[in-house]
C-alpha cells in the first residue's frame, strides 16, 4: 500500500484566475449548462442510464494538469483528456498563435493548394519522424489518419503491378479508430450493428507477456507473436497482403510494452515479403511513451505513420499520415495520378497553427524529456500499487501505464470492465478528483507537463479508491 498521504486535489486553493472564471455563486449558470448537455449532447459512449444516474460531466476549464467542472470542483486529468492534452491544459500562447491565423487566413481548399502553416509544419514533422518519412497528408482525427494509411498502402500496391494486395493484417485487441475502414481494423468492433466490415482484413495475436496466447514469457512471447505475423501473411498470400498494422503499444490492448525484437522482426518479416508496416502512433506520438514517437523505443522505422492527439495537445483537430520516400516515389514516377482520397479540413491553416506551436513548447520545455522523467517516478510509485489484492500487473513507459485489475492474482481471472468493482472504483475516482478511465485495466496517461506532487496526489487517489473498492466489492475479489 502507499504510504505518502498529498493533498487531495479539491485542497488545493484556487488562483485569482480560476476565481475570475467562477460560474454564479447560485450555481444557476452551471445548472443550465449541464441541462443542455444532458438534453441535446450525444456524449460519444454514454448510455441514457449513465446520463440519468449523474455519470455526465461537464468540464469548464483547465490549466496544466488540472481541470474544473461547471461546479467549480478540481480533478487532476489522469488520461490527458484522452492521450491527447501532452503539453498540459491552458497554453494561452496555441490559442494565441490559433487566433492570428485565423484572423490571416482561416481556410485553404485542401484538394488543390495548400498553406504556409500547413507547409511549414509538414516540414517539421518530416524532420522529427524516424528514418526517411517525409511526405505529409494530413487529415483531421486519428480514424482518419489510418483510413488514409490503409489506402495508400492499397493505391500504392496497385500502383506497382500488385493489384491483389488489398489484404490488411491486424492485431488482436488493438484500436485504430472508428470509422468504418478504422473500426475494421479495430478488433473489438460490434458486427452485429455495423457489419459487414472492410474485406480482406484478419487478426493475428497481440504481443503480451502476462497473458501470452502462446502460453510463453518475456521476449519468448513477443518473438511467437512476431512469427505468427509471418504465418498469417504466408497462409493469406503473401502477393495478396498490402500491409501490417500495429500501434507500437496498444493502450487498448492493455498497455503491453513489447520486447524490442518484436518490431525489429515485423520490420524484417514485412520488408522480406513486400508487405508495408504501419505504424499507428495516433496515441504514443508526440512524448507520449519517453520518446517523441514510440518507434525510437524499438529501433524501427515503419513505411507509413499515423499521427494524432498530441500533434496539437488537443487544441485543435489534426492529423497526419506520413509516408516514406520510396512509398511516395510510385506517384514521382507515374506522374499524372494522385492520391485516389482527399478531406476538406485536411491540413487546416488554424490547426497547423496550433500544432506549429504546441511542438514549439515541446522543444523550448524539453516536454518529451521532462515526461520520460516524470514517467519514471510515476512507474516507481504505482509499482507500489502491487499490494493490492487486485493489481495483477503495473506496465508502461513514459507516461502512458496500465494498472491490470484482477479479481485472483494467480489465474490472472479479471474483474471486468462492467463488474461492480470495476464501476465503484470509477465511481471513487472522480469522487476523489481523478479523472481517469477504468475498464480490464486502469490507465493512467496524465499530460507531460503533470509535476512529482501531482503524481503523489494521484498515486493517493487511486490507492485510496482501491482500498475503497476492494472493502466494498469483497465478494469479487478471490484471492
Amino acid at each position: 500500500m502507499v504510504t505518502k498521504i498529498a493533498p487531495s486535489v479539491e485542497q488545493q486553493a484556487p488562483t485569482n484566475a480560476h476565481l475570475a472564471h467562477a460560474l454564479n455563486g447560485d450555481g444557476a449558470e452551471a445548472t443550465a449548462v449541464t441541462g443542455a448537455a444532458r438534453d441535446h449532447v450525444w456524449v460519444h459512449t454514454l448510455t441514457w442510464n449513465e446520463y440519468e444516474g449523474g455519470g455526465l460531466h461537464v468540464f469548464d476549464r483547465g490549466e496544466g494538469s488540472t481541470i474544473w467542472d461547471v461546479n467549480g470542483k478540481a480533478y487532476l486529468d489522469g488520461i490527458a483528456g484522452l492521450w491527447v492534452v501532452n503539453a498540459g491544459h491552458g497554453r494561452a500562447e496555441i490559442a494565441e498563435a490559433m487566433a492570428k491565423q485565423a484572423s490571416k487566413l482561416a481556410y485553404a481548399n485542401a484538394m488543390n493548394f495548400t498553406s504556409t502553416p500547413t507547409a511549414l509544419l509538414a516540414e517539421k514533422l518530416c524532420d522529427l519522424a524516424p528514418g526517411d518519412l517525409n511526405r505529409v497528408f494530413f487529415s483531421s482525427g486519428g480514424s482518419e489518419a489510418v483510413e488514409t494509411a490503409v489506402k495508400i498502402a492499397k493505391q500504392v500496391q496497385a500502383m506497382r503491378g500488385f493489384g491483389r494486395r488489398y489484404k490488411i493484417i491486424a492485431r488482436r485487441r488493438s484500436y485504430h479508430g472508428q470509422t468504418m475502414g478504422a473500426m475494421s481494423l479495430t478488433h473489438a468492433k460490434n458486427e452485429h450493428w455495423f457489419g459487414p466490415f472492410l474485406y480482406g482484413v484478419s487478426h493475428v495475436p497481440h504481443p503480451d507477456k502476462y497473458r501470452s496466447d502462446f502460453g510463453l514469457e518475456g521476449e519468448a512471447a513477443d518473438v511467437m507473436a512476431a512469427r505468427y505475423v509471418e504465418q498469417e501473411i504466408e497462409n493469406q498470400g503473401p502477393d495478396t497482403v498490402a500491409a501490417v498494422i500495429g500501434e507500437p503499444i496498444s493502450t487498448a490492448a492493455g498497455v503491453h510494452v513489447p520486447s524490442p525484437v518484436y518490431w525489429q522482426m515485423l520490420r524484417e518479416i514485412c520488408t522480406k515479403h513486400g508487405v508495408l508496416l504501419i505504424a499507428d502512433e495516433v496515441i504514443n506520438g508526440f512524448g507520449r511513451t519517453g520518446t517523441m514517437f514510440a518507434t525510437e523505443q524499438f529501433g524501427f522505422v515503419p513505411d507509413i505513420m499515423t499521427m494524432a492527439k498530441g500533434i496539437t495537445s488537443g487544441y485543435a483537430p489534426l492529423a497526419a499520415t506520413v509516408v516514406a520516400e520510396h512509398v511516395y516515389e510510385v506517384f514521382k514516377e507515374q506522374g499524372t495520378t494522385p492520391l485516389g482520397h482527399l478531406l476538406t479540413f485536411g491540413g487546416h491553416p488554424v490547426s497547423c497553427a496550433a500544432a506549429l506551436k504546441n511542438i514549439e513548447i515541446f522543444e523550448r520545455e524539453e516536454l518529451v524529456q521532462r515526461g520520460a522523467d516524470t514517467g519514471a517516478y510515476l512507474k516507481s510509485q504505482l509499482e507500489e500499487l502491487r499490494a493490492h489484492p487486485t493489481v495483477g500487473d503495473v506496465r508502461g513507459v513514459g507516461m502512458v501505464y496500465a494498472l491490470d485489475l484482477v479479481k485472483n492474482k494467480e489465474t490472472k481471472a479479471k474483474l471486468g470492465k462492467d463488474s461492480p468493482f470495476t464501476k465503484r472504483l470509477n465511481a471513487l475516482l472522480m469522487e476523489y478528483g481523478l479523472v481517469t478511465r477504468v475498464w480490464d485495466v486502469m490507465h493512467l496517461a496524465p499530460p507531460l507537463v503533470m509535476t512529482r506532487p501531482e503524481v503523489d496526489q494521484m498515486v493517493d487517489i487511486v490507492d485510496r479508491a482501491l482500498t475503497g473498492a476492494e472493502r466494498e466489492c469483497a465478494d469479487e475479489i478471490e484471492g
